[in-house]
């Protein structure tokens, strides 16, 4: 998913790294799951509703798994299982996203998976662990 931080994101990151401001920690993430590009801005943009989705959490209360030395990635350490669909075809799903909550909650990042997927009554969406790279370009 590259270096697609969301506004919040980008704001949360300066804001540590740069001020001496106070910057709030999220202290549990979960993916999202969309058909179509979300923004910067409205990371929620596209996000499946309904009929058998929920927002999955990604590592439990240690999150992210972050490695490398150039450039940095965190991948989702472990699998992570959207579904079933259970009435209506949720459509293809192109994009992903990370979350503070699994409703509402703040997005931080967003961007394109490797594959999209068509995800039809009946059918799950997987994403293997490692597979979901968030990465600083």
């Amino acid at each position: 998913m590259a270096n697609n931080l969301t506004d919040a994101g980008e704001n949360l990151l300066l804001t540590w790294l740069l001020t001496n401001g106070a910057a709030t920690r999220p202290t549990a993430w979960y993916a999202s799951l969309h058909v179509g590009a979300a923004t910067e801005a409205a990371p929620a943009t596209n996000e499946i509703a309904g009929n058998g989705y929920a927002r999955q959490a990604v590592g439990g209360a240690s999150g992210f798994t972050v490695s490398g030395t150039a450039p940095t990635q965190a991948v989702n350490p472990a699998i992570l299982t959207f579904g079933p669909n259970t009435t209506t075809n949720w459509g293809t799903v192109t994009d992903a996203g990370v979350w503070s909550a699994v409703t509402a909650g703040v997005g931080y990042w967003t961007g394109a998976l490797a594959a999209s997927k068509a995800v039809a009554v009946g059918d799950s969406l997987t994403i293997a662990a490692s597979a979901l790279v968030l990465q600083l370009d």
